[in-house]
């Protein structure tokens, strides 16, 4: 009787194996045969559950004993072990969340369990905890292109476990959100600089022109097919409309006009560095990072005036565009980007029945059960991991971002696998400003980060 149960369950589970996209068991034997790669799997296509399957496997086997995934604080939270309850076969696993108070890690790392998950923000916590002890002898690393700086504190705590880590997997859909530079900190990771150089200077001396200030690195010629080369053996690059038919995204843009006293008060800003308030409370951008930031926060329709926060408001066309466009899709629910704090509390202020994405992940299943009309989420915040296509069809971005790994991701949100319906993107931007500037940006990186993911199909 025994050996017909245990029997039944092999089928059964094999069963449960067999409702994985073929796409996805091809993600899955990659980490099993290569035991260090990159999955740059397009959103959609599944990495969670073709991660989690290789771990079972390796666990199964013996391969590995103690498992570390690092990920994003939401998706730390909430996405990793939801996903494993969706599946009969991975279920079962034995999974600790080690976030939140010191007190409440360390006391969930010394629990049981095949798999530990961490936020990124606290690695260099926990090597430091660990050292050259360090226990994980598998490390997945969910979105790992937000390791893509060698001088970030969580690169350089997670290097120094390298070489006591006997398999690693990176995982994202955007690996070089910026261009190729974004690639050599994450392979690093796996191979400690043996394809791509042991140092970023070394690889910016082979690869890359600079300019006369040292400031913008260009590929040099031939360069980015010897870097698509020299990494293929440990990539896997996965697009999802090659695999999944997913329902149309219409991109669309609504054009708003600045009244002629703000346009005109824009301009003198974005010329001479210098907004002349009503209140004589003046705004000076000292450089051209500062000055972009504070083109985008006018463009939205409010700026800081100091470092504590303070603000002034400088109009609200963005606020009436999106008013109308909530009328003219009335029936429709709405996942409204911002990008900065004013951005929220005028937007809670004009629409005090929206819901703000909220840590614990608790408007996620609110969304999804069709209960929230409107949410508004920060991109960084919600911008991985997070599955959102079952609460709607139509993204508003109320102010746009500079971050090409940002807009990938927090449109994937809605548009992804399980989507029903066309997915509508909408940007609103302010006619003559930087709104314009940045879409076009977005749409230059877009191009790069394409070229390398084509290349290493």
């Amino acid at each position: 009787l025994l050996l017909m149960i245990l029997n039944a369950e092999g089928i059964f589970l094999m069963l449960t194996k067999s409702q994985m996209h073929d796409y996805q068991h091809r993600a899955v034997n990659f980490i099993l045969d290569k035991k260090k790669v990159a999955l740059f799997l397009s959103m959609g296509c599944g990495k969670t559950v073709s991660s989690l399957t290789a771990l079972v496997d390796l666990l199964d086997s013996m391969a590995v004993n103690k498992i570390l995934i690092i990920a994003p604080l939401r998706v730390a939270n909430t996405v990793w072990h939801t996903e494993a309850e969706n599946w009969q076969h991975t279920k079962d696993l034995k999974i600790k969340i080690c976030t939140g108070s010191e007190k409440n890690r360390r006391a969930q790392l010394h629990k049981n369990a095949d798999i530990y998950i961490i936020n990124r923000e606290n690695v260099e916590w926990l090597v430091t905890l660990y050292g050259k002890k360090w226990p994980f002898d598998c490390v997945i690393i969910d979105e790992s292109s937000s390791f893509k700086s060698p001088s970030s504190r969580r690169f350089k705590a997670l290097k120094k476990t390298v070489s006591l880590t006997e398999y690693c997997v990176l995982l994202t859909g955007t690996p070089s959100p910026n261009g190729l530079l974004d690639l050599w900190s994450q392979f690093y990771l796996l191979d400690a600089g043996q394809r791509l150089g042991k140092s970023m200077t070394a690889y910016k001396q082979r690869f890359f022109e600079s300019d006369f200030m040292g400031f913008k690195f260009t590929p040099r010629k031939g360069a980015s097919d010897t870097i698509y080369s020299l990494i293929s053996d440990i990539t896997l690059s996965m697009q999802a409309e090659d695999y999944i038919k997913l329902p149309d995204r219409i991109d669309s843009s609504v054009l708003v006009e600045l009244p002629p006293a703000k346009l005109k008060e824009y301009k003198t800003f974005e010329r001479e560095s210098i907004l002349e308030l009503e209140d004589d409370d003046d705004v000076e951008a000292v450089n051209a990072a500062v000055l972009g930031n504070k083109l985008l926060q006018f463009a939205n329709g409010a700026i800081y005036t100091d470092a504590v926060g303070n603000w002034h408001e400088l109009h609200k066309v963005k606020l009436e565009a999106l008013n109308d466009i909530i009328e003219d899709n009335a029936g429709e629910n709405i996942l409204i980007a911002y990008n900065y704090k004013t951005d929220l509390e005028r937007l809670k202020k004009k629409f005090p029945h929206a819901v703000v994405m909220d840590k614990d992940g608790e408007a996620v299943a609110r969304w999804n059960n069709n209960e929230i009309k409107l949410l508004l989420a920060h991109p960084a915040s919600a911008g991985h991991g997070l599955n959102l296509q079952k609460g709607g069809s139509l993204i508003v971005w109320f102010g746009l971002t500079w971050s090409l790994e940002l807009y990938q991701q927090f449109n994937a949100r809605l548009h992804r696998q399980g989507q029903t319906k066309p997915c509508r993107v909408v940007h609103i931007i302010a006619n003559q400003t930087i709104d314009e500037k940045v879409l076009s940006v977005l749409s230059d990186k877009n191009a790069v980060q394409n070229n390398l993911l084509i290349a290493l199909k």
